[in-house]
């Protein structure tokens, strides 16, 4: 596995493992958290994994008793870390099913996003709904999923005036990519459905329903089942 150490302040360190975000460069960041998930470093803070890169925390004072240059030591540590990693070539993961009511008062922009690709909203639903998607990291807002894998047949531009609340559970389109806005907020995306189900559960031993590495699958429901499902959830 190649990689680049570099610091970010006096207090971090980052793990750079590629320039291109593709499901190899994903791979190793998942096999490097999924490390530091199992065995991490006394001197470990916290870890933030995105889509080419870890960052990792640390207590310059935990290094204190070692070294009086903590990011030297802490490069030493990764460097070894990383030079013994095994690399499986079948690495576990989730598959999450997300079921999306679309369309009508939850979607007001499924026929903008049909349009402009020549495509009946059915069409478009039928392409998003069976599409073979990945989340790469959590950001943004708790627990917001960059999610890859979408069908460039339904890309949509963000909208130029960004809609001042987007309700939670929103399913949304922008350029490429598609995603769930777990929590109310601004946001400029076009707005294809909702879920029932909730992405950020800040009372919960892990607040984010979805985490990086897991496959998801939108299943489409009616709005009645959607009703049904809001009314479990809550």
């Amino acid at each position: 596995m190649d990689y680049q150490l570099y610091p970010l302040g006096d207090q971090a360190i980052v793990i750079e493992v590629g320039n291109d975000i593709n499901i190899e460069t994903h791979r190793y960041i998942q096999f490097i958290s999924n490390y530091l998930d199992e065995s991490p470093p006394d001197w470990m803070i916290e870890y933030v994994p995105a889509y080419t890169t870890v960052t990792i925390f640390y207590n310059p004072l935990a290094i204190h008793q070692h070294t009086v240059f903590p990011y030297t030591y802490v490069c030493k540590e990764l460097h070894h870390i990383l030079s013994t990693l095994t690399i499986d070539s079948s690495p576990k993961h989730r598959i999450v099913e997300i079921p999306v009511c679309y369309g009508g008062e939850f979607g007001p922009d499924l026929a903008y996003v049909a349009e402009i690709n020549g495509l009946t909203p059915e069409e478009v639903i039928d392409i998003h709904s069976s599409g073979d998607y990945l989340v790469y990291m959590i950001g943004f807002a708790p627990g917001f999923p960059y999610i890859g894998g979408m069908s460039e047949k339904i890309a949509a531009p963000r909208r130029k005036s960004p809609r001042l609340t987007i309700p939670e559970r929103s399913v949304g389109i922008a350029g490429k990519q598609t995603g769930v806005y777990p929590i109310e907020t601004p946001g400029g995306w076009q707005l294809i459905g909702r879920t029932p189900i909730k992405l950020f559960r800040p009372k919960g031993v892990s607040p984010s329903l979805l985490k990086a590495g897991d496959s998801i699958r939108f299943k489409p429901i009616s709005h009645e089942e959607y009703l049904q499902l809001e009314k479990d959830e809550s």
